[in-house]
């Protein structure tokens, strides 16, 4: 019935927002040989209506056709002047493609693609779908979670897995400096906003793999963001049910800036206060209700001032604020097979309350003494102090479902108990960054090189414990004491310098790119000294202009950060792991050693075109040896380590991806992963008795998948519009991708052995748009440029996905696992406004 009247709601708005339209044409403008001419100046003769053709040769122009016939006017350097006469018409939207001839009067014309073929391992990713594209987090990062190799089994964390490798993994770089993520982060539900404002953004590259040296030593992905430097003045505003944006831009000869401020709450999304005349919630949140009281802050800026020609200086700053506050009440969680249904009730008692605050500032100064070089000074501070303080105390009822001779579902009570979980937990981490870095350009050759000093100081007071009482047994039982099921203390301080430098060359010649680097790394805590050699070659061949291949290899040593230090010790300070009924405190292990792990990618794309639109067909294949590895669990979000190097690894598997205009103007695509992901634990095994206490020997468990091990994933991304009526908009994104390994709390790795189903999630976006040149209403402004209204149906076909599992006892001691089911059926609704 809801669904009903939300579909209900769509026409409705549809309706009302009809304006009259004038005559639409699009196209696309092509040379002889069939491939999109980028940078075409489509003029309405007479008038000032134009636009030029995007970088797959598309365009689209409005028209008022007063005369009985007009003409459009196709010009380009390097191209024949094209005319084509358009007459009146009834309809109100016209295709029309270009096929222009080269002016051999004048220079030769430029090579100009259809869709951009990739020269290394960097892939441009477009931002304009943000606007557009429905998502529970939003952020850039739900763009890339939409790329080949990229996985996440999570709405509404903006954290991704690439390739197998965990969250911590990604390289993330906004203007050439490295950003941070909090480090006491738990659960999705408080991350609130990532640190890329997308209003801000001008353009995005990406790397699932093979990234030359001057990105990072980070095992799988490397992010490279850069901010916008404004012309002139511009503004973006938007407002929707789970939060709010404005952003503004100005420029003078020399001076620019750009502000940004975000706003988010996720209550909306969590909770199911909103309900109809009958009590029955409208939209449902997440199984544990209660009060969810919780918003995200932060304010970004990015200035320039213009000294000379040669000397400008550049400044980035940031200030965000995560409360999450937490009152539960109940939970009530239904699972199982046909045969065998289950429930969980849980009455609540006790809060949470986080606080995150973080602070970020950099000043750059660049000099360009000649138009071949570019040198860089900079300095960069993070600061974040994170507070995470939690009570919870809960009575639990684990109960079997079964129908009665009258078919009602009656409850059988497996067990019953109470947990309490308490945390006092603070953490501050200081990271100051001093850097050069430089670029050289010389024929076909252009040389980069940086060099880094960075001085990391983190201290934290962790309190933490859980205890379970089930049949009135303390659990684990002992019968001597009471005890927890699980406790842990810090408190630690780490000072520490980390040197960073890297060089890197690009050579081209014929079709032939060679990218060749080195990167080198040392921190002074475990006295480590890292050489990490890099190669990427990418051909563009002549005898075939619609292939390109590319091929990569290296070596990457990922120094730990903090998080990885972090070695649980028994009371005589020794090495333990984490098992059930463990007390322990943390210890920063001075011995560990970084991981390394070896990239080798070969990739190819193919350009074709189908229905006179540009395709593109991508295939990748990787194979990634890791030793050194320092092992993890995943719970949420939220990554523990072991704190020591314990094991060896492989990631391998192949991406494809088909990408085209399925609908003219607008791209869409169709992709599938293939992965396997596994690793290996040294001296990892256990023993193995009979009934009557023999040992019958010990058992290696050998080579188990890792927490991040997405065997496959389907993904469907589709755009489309109403014909004759391309601001009506419809956006549809479909993932069906394989659950993540898990395994009871606090125990050995290779009892991770079960696996969550899958994780699947169809989200339709639908949008209406209204722009200057196409909306009669419209020309009468000049402040607004367009504007779009939104509603987005989010998780569309009300699938219980999981992000994690609540281990309970019953009556036996047998355990169950509890899944924490993600966000249910939700609609959106956005509003946002370009000046």
């Amino acid at each position: 019935m809801r669904k009903l009247f939300y579909t209900f709601l769509v026409l409705l708005i549809s309706g009302f927002c009809f304006a009259q339209q004038s005559l639409y044409i699009r196209g696309y403008v092509l040379d002889n040989s069939r491939q999109g001419l980028e940078f075409i100046a489509v003029t309405l003769q007479s008038t000032l209506q134009s636009t030029l053709t995007n970088d797959k040769g598309y365009y689209e122009l409005s028209a008022n056709v007063k005369d009985s016939a007009v003409t459009l006017i196709f010009s380009g350097m390097g191209y024949k002047t094209e005319f084509r006469k358009i007459r009146q018409t009834n309809d109100k939207s016209l295709n029309l493609n270009v096929v222009m001839r080269p002016d051999t009067t004048m220079l030769k014309p430029l090579d100009v693609s259809a869709l951009q073929k990739q020269k290394d391992m960097m892939v441009v990713v477009e931002t304009d779908l943000l606007k557009l594209a429905p998502d529970a987090a939003g952020g850039i990062e739900a763009l890339l979670k939409m790329l080949p190799g990229v996985s996440s089994t999570n709405e509404m964390s903006s954290q991704y897995s690439v390739r197998g490798g965990s969250f911590d993994e990604n390289s993330v770089y906004v203007n050439g400096i490295e950003m941070y993520r909090p480090l006491l982060i738990r659960a999705s539900q408080q991350e609130g906003l990532s640190f890329i404002n997308p209003d801000m953004v001008e353009s995005v590259e990406f790397s699932a793999g093979g990234f030359g040296a001057k990105y990072g030593d980070k095992m799988s992905s490397a992010l490279d963001v850069k901010y916008k430097i404004p012309t002139a003045f511009e503004g973006r505003v938007s407002l929707g049910t789970m939060g709010a944006t404005a952003y503004v831009g100005s420029s003078s000869k020399t001076f620019t800036q750009t502000h940004g401020f975000r706003y988010k709450t996720n209550q909306y999304l969590l909770s199911d206060k909103l309900k109809l005349k009958n009590g029955k919630p409208l939209l449902k949140g997440l199984d544990t209700q209660g009060d969810y009281s919780n918003y995200f802050l932060d304010y970004q800026t990015f200035m320039t001032y213009k000294f000379s020609k040669k000397w400008s200086l550049e400044f980035l700053g940031n200030v965000s604020m995560n409360n999450y506050k937490f009152v539960p009440e109940a939970r009530k969680t239904s699972w199982g097979s046909f045969s065998t249904q289950m429930q969980l009730n849980v009455d609540y008692n006790g809060q949470e309350i986080d606080r995150f605050a973080t602070y970020f500032g950099s000043l750059s100064l660049n000099f360009q003494p000649q138009n071949w070089i570019k040198l860089s000074f900079s300095t960069s501070a993070f600061n974040t102090n994170e507070k995470e303080t939690y009570d919870l105390q809960g009575t639990y009822r684990l109960s079997n479902v079964r129908d009665d001779d009258n078919g009602e579902q009656t409850l059988e009570l497996l067990g019953s108990g109470t947990f309490h979980e308490h945390a006092r937990n603070s953490l501050s981490a200081t990271v100051i960054n001093f850097a050069h870095n430089g670029e050289s350009k010389l024929l076909k050759t252009k040389v980069q090189w940086g060099i880094s000093v960075d001085k990391e100081i983190i201290s934290d007071n962790i309190r933490e414990y859980e205890r379970f009482d089930s049949a009135q047994y303390s659990m684990p039982r002992d019968t001597s004491k009471v005890g927890v099921a699980y406790s842990l203390f810090s408190k630690n301080k780490m000072n520490s310098t980390r040197l960073q430098a890297y060089l890197q060359e690009t050579y081209s010649i014929s079709f032939w790119t060679f990218n060749v680097g080195v990167r080198a790394n040392y921190w002074t805590f475990n006295e480590e000294w890292l050489l990490s050699p890099r190669l990427s070659i990418s051909c563009l061949p002549e005898w075939k202009h619609n292939f390109a291949f590319r091929f990569a290899a290296g070596v990457y040593y990922q120094s730990p950060f903090y998080k990885e230090v972090r070695m649980p010790v028994n009371e005589s300070g020794q090495y333990t792991k984490d098992t059930i009924g463990g007390s322990y405190s943390i210890a920063l292990n001075r011995n560990i050693r970084a991981q390394r792990s070896g990239h080798i990618v070969f990739g190819m794309d193919y350009f074709f075109r189908l229905w006179a639109r540009p395709f593109k067909f991508t295939t990748e294949i990787y194979y990634k040896p890791s030793d050194r590895i320092t092992t993890y669990s995943v719970d949420n979000v939220k990554i523990t380590y072991s704190g020591i190097n314990d094991a060896i690894a492989y990631n391998a598997g192949v991406d494809l991806r088909f990408f085209g205009e399925f609908v003219p103007g607008a791209d869409s695509w169709i992709q599938f992963s293939w992965m396997k992901s596994q690793e290996n634990i040294l001296n990892d095994h256990y023993v193995v008795t009979s009934n009557a206490g023999t040992n019958l020997g010990d058992v290696f468990p050998g080579w188990i998948s890792r927490p991040n091990e997405q065997r496959y994933a389907i993904s469907i991304f589709f755009q489309d519009y109403v014909p004759n009526h391309p601001e009506y908009k419809v956006n549809l994104k479909l993932v069906w991708a394989d659950g993540l390994t898990y395994g009871p709390p606090h125990s050995e790795r290779y009892k991770a052995i079960y696996r969550a189903k899958p994780y699947r999630r169809v989200d339709l976006g639908v949008s209406r748009g209204f722009k200057q040149g196409r909306e009669k209403f419209m020309s009468k402004q000049k402040l607004i440029k367009e504007f779009w209204l939104n509603i987005d149906l989010l998780n569309l076909f009300n699938i219980e996905n999981v992000s994690s599992y609540s281990w309970i006892s019953d009556i036996n001691s047998i355990n169950y696992a509890a899944p924490n089911y993600l966000t249910k059926f939700m609609v959106n609704f956005r509003i946002s406004v370009d000046f």
